[in-house]
């Protein structure tokens, strides 16, 4: 193995080269992801002008996260992990290539747009616990997984910061197409990576799907701190994370801006996550991570209702960039804890859980604040999911004190 201490413990996963690999690849391919993402919000607002379908094209592009996800993680779980990823990146580019024909021809609609969205999200309800079940594999040592969790974050919130601007530029001097054309050629760039890796087969579990999932679903179910921190995630990603639905209609209705508006407002939130991305990846044991993930739910809640309330675009930034870092600490630190205490040949499974609930959920969220803009108006609709995440730190604040000792308690039965 690598010697530790030529890497900076910020980085520390990175001493190893088949994460070196992927991390390259993957930088690529999250950055062409976010693209997409604001040219297809942008081009469903310039077409329609409706919050509502905002929400229902969320909502059709996370939910199969929900209802596939958890069945997604057993299947997944039986064959050969890497060789399965390689094969949906294929999925996605050629997806992400369609969408770009259809927007150049001009014959994309709110019908197609909404289908090519729930196609997008079958292909992640199996990329994501694909990638981040495949972590483990690709560092040696459980001791740099949770680093590798935070870095593998901390990309995603690297191109949450640089993507939305860039697409707001992009779109100024190109089209939507040109952006969903970029993504599909993302792609390749963790395709390559994961072509070059060189690793053992991954496990795989035994028995038949159904039994398989059924067993993940016993772990989860029978151990109340998990299903505390799943519930946490459910109910973050149902009100904080559906800021990102009411985003166009701030942009264009609230400050009389354009996609470069747009655009800032999503790389501020996404400057926050980064910043979040990078103080738990400087973090070297899990004691206060309840604390820290305690905090910045609250801080959500605070950051939803300065948003709805603030007319002014500076301080609109500010409040984005602190839900941002709010909204990433939760998820990531709760993958984080999750995966430090799964066993190895469960890990697929309960990944796919958390990915399921986080991203499902955040589909509801969406459909639920878009419907919402639409009879109150977007700032009332977000102040709605301001007070209700507030009411649920009420009710769990109490609990967490509890959570923090039987997570302790967990590891050292591990150890």
């Amino acid at each position: 193995m690598p010697d530790s201490r030529s890497w900076p413990a910020a980085i520390r996963a990175l001493r190893h080269p088949n994460f070196r690999l992927y991390f390259a690849g993957q930088a690529v391919s999250t950055l062409g992801s976010w693209l997409q993402q604001v040219a297809l919000a942008w081009l469903i607002y310039r077409l329609t002008g409706s919050a509502a379908l905002l929400g229902v094209t969320t909502f059709a592009s996370l939910l199969p996260q929900l209802l596939v996800g958890p069945l997604a993680g057993a299947w997944i779980d039986r064959h050969d992990k890497r060789r399965l990823l390689i094969g949906v990146q294929g999925l996605l580019g050629l997806q992400a290539i369609t969408l770009a024909v259809l927007t150049v021809t001009g014959l994309i609609g709110p019908t197609l747009i909404v289908a090519m969205a729930a196609l997008l999200g079958v292909l992640n309800a199996f990329d994501t616990p694909l990638r981040q079940s495949l972590l483990s594999q690709f560092v040696s040592g459980k001791e740099d997984l949770p680093n590798a969790l935070a870095l593998n974050a901390m990309l995603f919130n690297s191109s949450r910061f640089i993507g939305p601007p860039l697409a707001g530029l992009l779109l100024g001097f190109t089209s939507e197409a040109a952006c969903f054309a970029v993504n599909a050629l993302s792609y390749l760039g963790l395709a390559a990576g994961l072509l070059v890796i060189r690793m053992a087969p991954t496990p795989r579990a035994a028995g038949s799907t159904g039994d398989v999932f059924r067993e993940g679903l016993a772990y989860v179910a029978g151990r109340p701190t998990i299903r505390l921190m799943m519930l946490s995630v459910l109910v973050v990603n149902l009100t904080a994370s559906s800021y990102a639905v009411l985003l166009p209609v701030f942009a264009k209705d609230i400050f009389a801006g354009d996609a470069r508006t747009l655009g800032w407002l999503w790389g501020a939130a996404g400057l926050g996550s980064l910043a979040s991305t990078l103080f738990l990846a400087n973090r070297h044991a899990l004691t206060g991570l309840t604390g820290a993930i305690m905090a910045c739910v609250l801080t959500c809640g605070a950051a939803l209702l300065g948003f709805a309330a603030s007319s002014h675009l500076a301080l609109s930034l500010l409040a984005m960039a602190a839900l941002g870092f709010g909204i990433s600490t939760c998820n990531v630190g709760t993958n984080i804890l999750l995966q430090s205490l799964a066993p190895e040949r469960l890990r697929g499974r309960v990944v796919s859980f958390y990915t399921s609930t986080r991203f499902g959920f955040d589909a509801i969220g969406g459909l639920l604040v878009g419907l919402l803009a639409e009879r109150l108006g977007a700032p009332w609709a977000m102040t709605c999911a301001g007070f209700l995440l507030l009411g649920y730190c009420a009710w769990l604040l109490p609990r967490q004190r509890q959570l923090s000792r039987d997570i302790a308690s967990a590891q050292r039965e591990d150890h």
